[in-house]
């Protein structure tokens, strides 16, 4: 009797063992279910019976209704969105061959939970935590940047890849406020490739050698306008002093001049003087008898 006793208390001990740790384990897990950590830097958004609770949790521990309750965690830092083997056309109609470009972004930390509702599907997940909007930012990317390309012929955009970075970052960051506001913004885009079609490539090559061609010409009609200029002031300077040597050349001084020649050649012990056919009129004293005669005598 006692021994059919001790078989039958056994299974029941052995249920009651088994229930008991059974209810220590619910008792765990709902105790760890009430609970979420939010690390630096994110955010988490709760979600109760499909109803989202547009209140944002900040860093730390948080508590929730276990297995009523879902917590995501979003990212609120700067997130690095990749276009890859992007192939727009530029301005002169002709394509890239390969564009790839990074967008940095960030949602506004209490603007989370909204654009988990209104973007139920365009989150990305991610290691640490969920990338917010992540699918509208890229849409809104690849767009702006195919209608930045094309504003810019092909062969400008190797040296205006600075300027393209601008306008695609203010282009993006117009179209993300014309949907959300503030809730998302642009801190920086990166043109990380941009390598155009061959055909272009060698466009640009030949438009750089003839480029320096130019300059080198410049340089030579530069160098040839100074040249004149010299000649120029050396001319001018010619004659300003030749001006300068007329205007003192009076008749007076001329006469007195050519007395003083004259006077020279009558003292010259008889050589010959040949006087011109334009100079009468010119008082000229000379001692007549010093002059050769038809037979050699003085």
């Amino acid at each position: 009797m006692i021994n059919n006793e001790l078989r039958i208390g056994a299974p029941k001990r052995a249920g009651w063992a088994i229930g008991g740790i059974v209810l220590a384990a619910l008792a765990v897990s709902f105790l760890f279910d009430s609970f979420y950590i939010v690390d630096t830097g994110h955010v988490g958004v709760e979600r109760t019976l499909g109803r989202v609770d547009l209140v944002e949790n900040g860093p730390g521990m948080n508590f929730k209704l276990p297995l009523l309750t879902q917590a995501y965690e979003f990212s609120a830092k700067e997130i690095a969105l990749d276009l890859n083997d992007l192939k727009p056309k530029a301005a002169d109609n002709l394509s890239l061959q390969d564009l790839d470009v990074t967008v940095y972004y960030n949602a506004s930390p209490d603007a989370i939970a909204e654009l988990m509702v209104k973007y139920a599907n365009a989150s990305q997940d991610a290691p640490e935590a969920i990338l917010p909007a992540y699918g509208i930012v890229y849409r809104e990317a690849r767009g702006a940047v195919y209608e930045e390309i094309a504003k810019i012929d092909s062969l400008e955009l190797h040296k205006l890849r600075d300027a393209l970075q601008t306008s695609i970052q203010d282009s993006l960051q117009v179209r993300l406020e014309a949907k959300d506001g503030d809730a998302l913004q642009i801190s920086r885009v990166v043109v990380r490739a941009l390598n155009t079609d061959p055909s272009i490539e060698a466009s640009i090559r030949e438009a750089v050698a003839n480029q320096k061609k130019l300059e080198a010409k410049q340089i030579s009609v530069d160098i040839a306008k100074k040249d004149a200029e010299i000649e120029i002031e050396r001319a001018r300077g010619i004659a300003q002093a030749n001006s300068i040597i007329n205007d003192s050349l009076t008749a007076q001084y001329l006469q007195h001049e050519i007395n003083v020649a004259l006077q020279s050649f009558a003292e010259n012990e008889g050589q010959l003087v040949v006087m011109p056919a334009n100079m009468q009129g010119f008082d000229v004293i000379l001692d007549t008898q010093r002059f050769p005669t038809n037979d050699g005598n003085q």
